[in-house]
């Protein structure tokens, strides 16, 4: 363990975990505020009988589903910037040469 890791301790579907990380404070409580989120759902108990494991698979499952989302969308996001930047780089140049 470095020096700037520290014990993070948490509780989910009724059972312990604890880790140790470097991951900022504020950080580390927006990611298990999304994991409890995906785990817990809306606090309904919508997972009835089904097994801890498989709710936790399934929140795995729908936070792999937004990270591919959003990798997808900042690839867009990049192409159509550089997209843009090229053709204004294109509109200034033909400008230049012009005047």
């Amino acid at each position: 363990m470095s020096g700037s890791e520290r014990l993070v301790r948490f509780e989910l579907l009724g059972q312990e975990f604890q880790f140790y990380t470097a991951t900022g404070e504020r950080e580390m409580e927006e990611i298990l505020s999304l994991v409890r989120q995906e785990v817990e759902g809306d606090g309904n108990s919508r997972r009835g009988n089904v097994p801890a494991s498989k709710v936790a698979v399934m929140a795995c499952l729908n936070i792999a589903l937004k990270y591919v989302q959003l990798k997808q969308e900042y690839e867009k996001y990049r192409f159509d910037n550089d997209t843009r930047a090229a053709q204004l780089s294109e509109e200034i140049r033909t400008r230049l040469v012009s005047e």
